[in-house]
């Protein structure tokens, strides 16, 4: 299972725990990038008890009852569309999913199967719950590991009283805690025989190219997956997702739409950047040689100068723009542990791509390859990509 992430994406809706909010995201969408393991309970608790620990069981068993409520409410999106009952805005959404499904197996080479080909109402503001987790001076994420999809740094719920509960214990430990709402996740192709991953209330009326990349990222999991290596596999997606994304805009999209993606892509750029410098200092204070003391108020510090530059972006940038507020009101290292997996390599998957000489199905091989090495040797192989 790949659960969109942290990488926030303020144009669509989510829920904190603070209540419903606009923008507590991403990961990445996202994603995530995009859930925990739901669903693949219904693969592994047969043998649980002899790979992972018993006590695991009553977690898989509410990712797979919570996966199979979820497909109970799908059906057929032609089905969805000749209701007459049916919004008549939605109909029309469903209609521009199924283009921009039909777009990802022709122009894009991605799987052609039953996912995103139905749609389910979901009557709640997220698909699933993620909590993640880091110690208090590191921004190393706490792992959980599991039959078929290997170790995670997340786990998703789908409730969020659930989140919350698994949370609580993590914070008496000390580490830094992040509960946030998912909007989709991927079965990773598993479940095709289950009706595949299916379009759901909780992100089908984003803005026309979110909702485009979002689809394109799920279906880049089915493609290639990297047991246990979650920021090889959300890098990847959200390379396919951002390759994809402007394919659409460049075939399909309005001067209205491409000048609206154009600023949700600036701020989604512009956070990048802010974040990732952020992390950068972060990190070399948690790796030097200062008390632990000391660590925590550079750590204080460096939180409050990241709210305050993101204050200064706001205002100087973004014309006010507030979609990212919950994010930063919260940050901490397991929001920015999480974030990042969705950005380290996306730039170098892009350049691969670039190398395959921007053929998708090329470029899908190779990273098929990639994702079967060993962990050192994958990485050293995609270190001849990264900027110089």
């Amino acid at each position: 299972m790949s659960a969109r992430g942290r990488d926030a994406r303020p144009e669509g809706h989510g829920t904190s725990r603070k209540g419903p909010t606009r923008a507590r995201r991403v990961a990445r969408w996202s994603l995530v990038g995009v859930a925990g393991l739901a669903g693949v309970g219904a693969l592994a608790v047969a043998t649980l008890c002899l790979t992972a620990g018993c006590g695991s069981v009553d977690y898989l068993g509410q990712s797979a009852a919570g996966h199979y409520r979820l497909m109970s409410s799908a059906r057929p999106v032609k089905d969805a569309i000749a209701d007459p009952l049916l919004p008549e805005p939605l109909r029309v959404r469903l209609q521009l999913a199924q283009k921009m499904r039909d777009f990802a197996v022709s122009e894009l080479k991605l799987p052609d199967n039953e996912s995103y080909r139905s749609y389910a109402d979901l009557k709640r503001a997220a698909a699933v719950w993620n909590v993640v987790a880091a110690p208090e001076l590191s921004l190393k994420l706490k792992t959980w590991c599991f039959p078929i999809v290997g170790c995670v740094g997340y786990r998703g719920y789908y409730d969020q009283a659930g989140a919350e509960a698994a949370a609580a214990p993590l914070r008496e430990e000390g580490l830094d805690v992040d509960v946030y709402p998912v909007p989709a996740y991927s079965t990773l192709g598993f479940l095709n025989w289950f009706g595949g991953d299916p379009l759901l209330s909780t992100f089908v009326q984003w803005p026309e190219g979110e909702l485009a990349r979002l689809m394109f990222h799920e279906l880049a999991h089915q493609v290639a997956y990297a047991s246990g290596d979650t920021t090889f596999n959300e890098s990847f997606a959200t390379a396919v997702e951002r390759l994809g994304g402007r394919r659409w805009m460049a075939a399909y999209g309005s001067d209205e739409i491409r000048a609206q993606q154009a600023r949700i892509e600036q701020r989604r750029q512009d956070f990048r950047v802010l974040v990732r410098a952020c992390r950068a200092k972060l990190e070399a204070i948690y790796d030097g040689a200062l008390p632990d003391a000391d660590k925590r108020a550079a750590k204080a510090a460096a939180l409050a100068a990241l709210r305050a530059d993101y204050e200064t972006m706001k205002r100087e940038r973004w014309d006010g723009f507030k979609g990212y507020d919950a994010w930063f009101a919260d940050v901490n290292n397991a929001s920015l542990g999480a974030q990042g997996a969705y950005d380290d390599k996306v730039e170098t998957f892009e350049r691969l791509f670039d190398a395959e000489g921007g053929d998708f199905e090329r470029f899908y091989a190779e990273v098929r390859r990639l994702a079967g090495l060993p962990k050192a040797e994958r990485d050293a192989a995609l270190a001849r990509y990264a900027a110089g």
